[in-house]
C-alpha cells in the first residue's frame, strides 16, 4: 500500500480505483470510497480547538490529517445533544 497524501495534495485527476488497493476488488468511483485521491479533496471532521494563536495558527485535537493540512474552515456545534 501507498502512503496516503495530505488531502490538499491527493491526486484530482484519479476518478475510479480499487477500493483499499485491492486489485481483486471491482473498480469503484473514489467518491464512494475512502481514497484519499478525490476530485475535490476536503475533509470534515469535528475536532476540539485547544489554542489559537497568531493570525491563522490553530492547534486542533482529533484531527484526522497529517501536520501541515490547511484548515479552510471552522464552525460552531450547533446542536449538543447530538455531539454526543
Amino acid at each position: 500500500m501507498r502512503a496516503p497524501p495530505r488531502l490538499h495534495q491527493s491526486d484530482r485527476s484519479v476518478l475510479r480505483v480499487h477500493p483499499r488497493d485491492d486489485l481483486s476488488a471491482p473498480v469503484r468511483g473514489v467518491c464512494s470510497t475512502r481514497s484519499p485521491d478525490r476530485p475535490n479533496p476536503i475533509g470534515i471532521h469535528r475536532v476540539r480547538i485547544l489554542a489559537v494563536e497568531a493570525p491563522l495558527e490553530f492547534t486542533v485535537a482529533e484531527l484526522e490529517a497529517i501536520d501541515g493540512t490547511p484548515i479552510i474552515d471552522v464552525k460552531p456545534v450547533l446542536d449538543r445533544a447530538r455531539e454526543r
